[in-house]
């Protein structure tokens, strides 16, 4: 088997439910889409290849035992999925960041899966994968990245017409640099939104530098 690696690093978690946590990040090279916000797009080629063997051996380096597999898109690469079931088999407490236009149904059942679906100024709303709603649990999370005033009212409309927040818990992040976060968080509040409002605490402690 062989990965395509970017990096590996520790650092705290930045976003989701696992915030503030220390963590290890495993983030593997290669997406097929191209969001218009994208802050990764050093992933999208090139990088290491990696045995799974190789990527246990680095992740005990370090002392967290949470790990979050990342990308560009991990699931892009067929040997995501043996890797995700080696780091649940050593131990480790395992999420998945993952761009919702792939299908996640042969993930690990121990992986909590961050699943994106992507709103209309990402440019790629088009390639989200509905059948993936009906496999998540309340384990998963699900993540909007909120560009402007027209992603807000897609994702709210979503939110309520296929019941989100009755699957997981449903995230809803301000693009970077494209809308105010102070906006976003009074829409929500306005419109009593049962999502969860979050910012990027990487970039708030390190701004966006990679391997943080």
């Amino acid at each position: 088997m062989a990965l395509r690696l970017t990096e590996i690093f520790y650092s705290l978690q930045g976003e989701a439910s696992r915030v503030g946590l220390p963590t290890i990040f495993i983030r593997l090279t290669g997406c097929p889409l191209r969001c218009t916000w994208c802050d990764t797009t050093y992933s999208f080629t090139g990088g290491e290849p990696a045995s799974i063997e190789s990527v246990l051996a680095e992740l005990g380096k370090y002392p967290a035992r949470q790990v979050c597999v990342t990308g560009g898109e991990p699931l892009s690469q067929k040997d995501c999925l043996p890797l995700l079931a080696a780091l649940c088999d050593a131990g480790y407490e395992v999420s998945l960041e993952t761009s919702g236009a792939l299908d996640v149904t042969e993930v690990d059942a121990r992986v909590a899966r961050i699943m994106d679906l992507k709103s209309p100024d990402s440019g790629e709303s088009a390639r989200n994968r509905w059948e993936n709603l009906a496999l998540l649990n309340r384990r998963d999370e699900i993540k909007i990245v909120i560009a402007s005033r027209r992603d807000y009212e897609w994702a709210r409309d979503v939110l309520r017409t296929r019941q989100l927040d009755r699957l997981c818990p449903v995230l809803f992040s301000p693009a970077q640099g494209l809308i105010e976060p102070r906006s976003l968080a009074e829409w929500i509040l306005q419109d009593g939104l049962n999502v969860r409002f979050q910012l990027q605490l990487h970039k708030l402690l390190w701004g966006n530098m990679q391997g943080k």
